[in-house]
């Protein structure tokens, strides 16, 4: 109970942090150091990087530092990650291409900031740190962990629509998302690289094809989108049932993991 305590409220305090910074410094951080260096995808990937400071340090007070990577699943395979991504995300790239035509204004700068950069911090920030320690190694169950993790994602999302139905579904759609990508982290044997590479090819497609203006976006987009989603979700099942696997998530950590790591703490 102590350790549960200390290691959840280092993270709260560090993603309350991030999350300030984020809202409020991100794009002055970005247009400063945009100015100062003059290279627009190093200055985003730094702004990136400044604002989620507090979370790194955080990881450092709660893991030795040989353990950081291990802790968040980024020392797991990334090439699996990336072929099941691009599998799954299939349908997708096949629909999107049929029914929409490609955006041929989009550049290479959007397609950094918007799309791989976007994939990769969100998942680091959200899923590896926020979602992944609280679950993994504060012994937090996976729903109350991943609903803190979803409501503060898809609140992050609001800024794209003002009217109020538009919001509504912005923020169920990225709240569920969110629970899909926690969950597919966790069953992946907490390899991070395959919501990471999902997020980014699902964004990708999204963008390239000019799918939606908002996250909510139109019903033929939301048609392969929910049957990437679907391939996604029986591709697992399919996978842990060959391998003999059972679910990482299940009745012994919903609400209290029991079946948590033991933690890397140097200092709780």
């Amino acid at each position: 109970m102590r350790q549960t305590l200390k290691i959840s409220i280092i993270i709260i305090i560090a993603f309350g942090l991030f999350y300030f910074l984020n809202k409020n410094y991100f794009f002055n951080s970005n247009d400063w150091l945009c100015n100062l260096i003059h290279r627009k995808i190093v200055s985003y990937f730094l702004a990136y990087v400044l604002v989620g400071l507090p979370l790194i340090i955080g990881l450092f007070l709660i893991h030795k530092p040989k353990e950081i990577t291990r802790s968040i699943g980024i020392n797991k395979g990334f090439g699996k990650g990336l072929f099941f991504a691009f599998l799954c995300t299939s349908p997708m790239l096949i629909g999107y291409s049929v029914l929409f035509k490609f955006n041929i204004k989009i550049t290479y700068i959007e397609i950094f900031t918007g799309v791989i950069f976007a994939a990769f911090f969100e998942e680091l920030y959200f899923r590896g740190i926020l979602f992944g320690q609280l679950f993994r190694y504060a012994r937090i169950g996976f729903i109350p962990s991943v609903l803190i993790c979803a409501v503060l994602f898809a609140a992050g999302h609001l800024w794209q629509s003002s009217d109020f139905s538009v919001l509504i579904g912005i923020f169920a759609t990225t709240f569920l998302g969110a629970i899909f990508l926690a969950w597919t982290y966790i069953e992946w044997d907490n390899n991070l690289w395959v919501p990471m590479c999902l997020h980014l090819f699902m964004n990708l497609y999204w963008n390239l094809f000019s799918a939606g203006d908002n996250a909510l976006g139109g019903f033929y987009s939301n048609i392969f989108r929910v049957l990437t989603i679907t391939f996604v979700i029986c591709g697992t099942l399919f996978y842990k049932k060959r391998k003999g696997l059972k679910l990482n998530v299940n009745r012994n950590n919903l609400w209290l993991n029991k079946t948590h790591i033991k933690p890397t703490v140097e200092n709780i």
